[in-house]
């Protein structure tokens, strides 16, 4: 008997050699061309003609961006009287960064000073119905300023709460229309450069011209004038497929971002940006104060609650240039992939296929040497 401990061993120390076997089978030798084509046009077709796999890339520019904001506005404010806005008073912050808020709206609360005065009815935690309601010391949940433990009339309808803070408390009611609405009008210049160090290029989006002119004349069209960096603010928020009358009134969050394909087998002026334009966010405010005081020393403050489009400007980018190492990774990858075609089919032939017991018996065949012959002489 057979000691199979003794079998495995020897087992293990057998070689195996492939041998070919040329088989007429139609359907595997058509599935074997087809898994073939697909291969090769996954290679040539994705790999090398769109993803350019013969290139090596860079995605990592160092970036910068510089805004300037162009406009000029008149506000008819009953608690302001006129006022004229420029971009120093509608642009925050006032430096060009690549985040920016436009002011659009606002609500204005002047000559607020500190004492005590009734909270606004429309805050919840404000309301009473008597002094017991009103807790001296503890402040207004979402209000304006320290209880003083007294409940007072607001208004003919309503008793609130008497608070300590600046008074008379905020302004809650918001314009019908957009106060500064010729803010759509208003035109955002863009200077966007990236520096590509693997590969020593850098581009900027503005063109090179003789003519100082040229950039206070011409407006962004993404067909028509697609070089210009100079971009009307109507026109940003129309390709994000919103109207500037909605989003101005209680303010939103406009993305514009910048995009940056480079193929450095090209020439460099095919190096082009792309912008698009995307809705972030509706509704945008916040709060701002200006502070002064009266020959009598007495200090007040101008309460602005503004309401505006935020800009977030994100640049992205990668290049790529030709290059024999990426290009030999993937012509073996490819490679590798055509032998998988191979082992496909072989499944599918010895253990798929209706003969495929003959089909094994031809591939597989166990070879041994001969016996030595011994010759006895007569």
């Amino acid at each position: 008997m057979e000691d199979p401990w003794s079998n495995f061993f020897l087992g293990f120390l057998d070689y195996k050699t492939e041998k070919f076997v040329l088989t007429r089978n139609r359907k595997v030798g058509v599935l074997h061309r087809l898994i073939q084509l697909g291969i090769l046009g996954y290679i040539l077709g994705w790999v090398f003609l769109i993803k350019k796999g013969y290139q090596e890339k860079d995605a990592d520019p160092h970036i910068s961006v510089i805004t300037k904001l162009k406009g000029i506005s008149v506000t008819h404010i009953k608690e302001l009287g006129d006022r004229l806005w420029d971009v120093a008073d509608y642009v925050k912050p006032p430096q060009g960064e690549n985040v920016f808020f436009v002011v659009t709206n606002l609500i204005a609360t002047p000559k607020q000073v500190q004492g005590s005065c009734p909270e606004h009815p429309s805050v919840p935690d404000g309301s009473c119905r008597g002094n017991s309601d009103c807790i001296a010391g503890q402040p207004v949940i979402h209000g304006n300023g320290i209880k003083t433990g007294r409940c007072v009339s607001f208004n003919i309808s309503h008793s609130t709460c008497e608070i300590y803070g600046w008074c008379p408390v905020e302004n809650q009611t918001v314009p019908q229309k957009p106060l500064l609405a010729e803010a759509e009008n208003f035109t955002l210049f863009i200077k966007n450069r990236v520096n590509f160090t693997k590969f020593n290029f850098s581009r900027t989006n503005t063109l090179k011209t003789a003519d100082d002119s040229y950039f206070k004349g011409c407006r962004y069209d993404a067909h028509f004038n697609p070089s210009c960096p100079v971009f009307r603010i109507h026109d940003m928020i129309k390709a994000t497929g919103e109207s500037f009358t909605d989003l101005a009134l209680l303010g939103g969050a406009i993305g514009l971002r910048i995009d940056w394909n480079c193929d450095l087998d090209q020439p460099p002026s095919e190096c082009r940006p792309r912008y698009s334009f995307s809705l972030l966010d509706k509704k945008y405010n916040f709060r701002t104060a200006f502070y002064y005081q009266d020959p009598l020393n007495q200090h007040y403050r101008s309460l602005l609650k503004l309401y505006g489009i935020r800009f977030d400007i994100s640049v992205h980018g990668q290049a790529g240039k030709f290059s024999i190492v990426p290009m030999a990774v993937n012509l073996g990858t490819g490679a590798a992939f055509l032998g998988a075609a191979s082992v496909v089919c072989d499944l599918v032939l010895l253990y798929l296929d209706t003969k495929a017991e003959f089909y094994r018996s031809e591939k597989y065949e166990e070879a041994k040497p001969p016996k030595d012959t011994v010759n006895v002489a007569p």
